[in-house]
């Protein structure tokens, strides 16, 4: 049975106030510099997929392109779309290094500028999940991928290190009014609740990301109050008190879960593998 879909019409209306707060915080900082933090993580992501030669795959909230760029190196026909202009530059530039020829988009996962059924297999990692509206981007992900085509998710958990990271910012910085939490992707109950129909098969599997950086703790908070966009618009947001109080919360974080002995940062945090078979 052919599955429905109601798609926001956005062109030519008023800019969605939703949409531009989405794309301010990624935009803010300079999300490249922690996502090399996890490359190699994200290049295993895709080995365990299979890709083909060929095979049409869409990364969806791409960043700079740590999936879409493995995925190219595989042989497959690779597109990434990202809200972020400046992040999209960034993987474009990736991907002219490396020789390989991808198509980056700047658009929103929640309206992709895609025919239906365009893609083989869809992937998104920490990309969709922090979409607003996550019945939209659902709904986006079924209608671009192929009847038998695969949509394939890597979701932060709430009880994972990032989870907790999470939660410590929202002590502070309470969500966006309506708002769902990203993390709910993060649970396999929320993700059948927006897939399962729609999949003839649905596979979740807990697995870890580590982050790896070459220097301590203290300097990786520093990192990301600097250049991850949530965490620059979270300590925006706070006045000189509290953003000493969260910067404090942070490290203590990142010392309590660090694995390293040498002076660096290696944390893994736990993730949802979401695989789906779109019906």
């Amino acid at each position: 049975m052919e599955t429905h879909f109601n798609i926001p019409i956005l062109a030519g209306q008023e800019p969605d106030p939703v949409t531009e707060r989405v794309r301010a915080t990624w935009t803010a900082g300079d999300f490249g510099r922690i996502a090399a933090g996890y490359e190699r993580g994200a290049a295993e992501f895709i080995a365990r997929l299979g890709l083909d030669t060929g095979e049409r795959v869409l990364d969806v909230a791409c960043g700079t392109g740590n999936l879409a760029i493995p995925a190219a190196r595989t042989g497959a026909s690779v597109t990434g779309i990202d809200i972020a202009p400046n992040l999209i530059s960034q993987a474009r530039a990736r991907a002219t290094t490396e020789r390989q020829s991808i198509t980056f988009d700047v658009g929103d996962a929640e309206c992709m500028p895609y025919a239906i059924r365009s893609f083989d297999t869809l992937v998104t990692m920490f990309g969709a999940m922090f979409a607003a509206r996550q019945e939209r981007a659902a709904s986006e992900l079924l209608r671009v991928t192929r009847h038998g085509g695969r949509i394939a998710m890597a979701n932060w958990t709430p009880t994972g290190f990032i989870g907790e990271v999470f939660k410590a910012t929202t002590r502070y910085v309470p969500p966006a009014a309506g708002s769902s939490s990203p993390l709910l992707w993060g649970t396999e109950e929320h993700v059948r609740s927006l897939l399962g129909e729609a999949c003839v098969s649905l596979t979740c599997k807990l697995r870890l990301m580590t982050f790896e950086y070459p220097f301590g703790p203290v300097d990786v908070v520093s990192l990301f109050r600097k250049w991850y966009g949530p965490t620059v618009r979270a300590f925006a947001a706070l006045s000189p008190a509290a953003q000493e109080e969260l910067h404090r919360d942070l490290v203590a974080l990142w010392f309590a879960h660090n694995r390293a002995t040498d002076g660096t940062t290696r944390v893994e945090s736990e993730y949802l593998e979401v695989v789906g078979i779109v019906a």
